[in-house]
């Protein structure tokens, strides 16, 4: 199969513990049943991003307090969204939005979609995230690639989103083989347009390419024009309860 680049990155992902990073749902009052179902007990969340208004928004909204509240105390992991947009967007402006998603949700991390994935780009990303760190005092730290970045992106965040897009490309992605040489944990992929019959395909693909925090779901982003992870995948059910058994190899 196209995803065996590495007997190194298949042996070190042979018994992985896969849990659920959720990219973030729309509204809690336009989606309700999707912020309910995520403090179910034993649903398997490494984290779930709180996107209020493409980022914390200008006020604290009580709906995202009410739904964030629900979830720390439920013990899950809390990421604002920070969109870096690849670079454009300043220093100062990510810290601002940082700070209001502290002071505000009382955010656990971030997640920093749209990152760069360029060398150059790196001592700009890893000066955010030293500042993200020193404001939550450490906090975990996801940086969106959405493909493979250069490899120094590895030793500044928690974890490195390294595929994020359409099943019509994750069956036939490759792992780049850096990745190695670094434990699951550190890899997250989020996959939308997946087909119930192929959830177990899909789920093998991350268990061999090496990734522990991945989200699947079999909405699509309709060429463009909509946010497939904005609701919740119609198999939620199916895929919390294989991912809870594990899937046979």
């Amino acid at each position: 199969m196209p995803y065996l680049t590495s007997t190194a990155a298949g042996t070190a992902s042979t018994d992985l513990g896969l849990g659920f990073g959720v990219p973030g749902y729309a509204h809690p009052l336009v989606a309700p049943v999707e912020w309910g179902e995520l403090t179910r007990p034993g649903t398997p969340l490494h984290w779930v991003v709180l996107n209020v208004a493409d980022g914390p928004g200008t006020r604290p909204d009580p709906h995202c307090l009410e739904a964030a509240g629900r979830l720390r105390n439920a013990g899950i992991r809390v990421l604002g969204h920070l969109d870096v947009t690849y670079g454009a967007r300043s220093f100062g402006e990510l810290v601002s939005d940082a700070h209001r998603y502290r002071d505000w949700y009382r955010v656990d991390g971030f997640l920093l979609d749209r990152c760069p994935t360029e060398r150059t780009a790196l001592p700009e990303v890893r000066r955010t995230v030293t500042a993200l760190r020193d404001l939550l005092g450490e906090g975990h730290i996801v940086l969106g690639h959405g493909t493979h970045p250069y490899p120094g992106y590895a030793e500044t965040a928690d974890q490195l989103v390294t595929f994020a897009g359409p099943w019509s490309d994750y069956r036939w992605s490759q792992v780049a083989e850096w990745t190695a040489e670094y434990p699951p944990e550190r890899f997250c992929h989020l996959v939308h347009g997946v087909p119930r019959g192929h959830l177990d395909e899909a789920l093998r693909i991350a268990r061999w390419q090496g990734a522990s925090t991945i989200y699947f779901t079999d909405r699509t982003d309709r060429g463009g024009w909509s946010d497939p992870w904005e609701t919740m995948p119609g198999y939620w059910d199916d895929i919390v309860s294989r991912i809870g058994t594990g899937v046979s190899e």
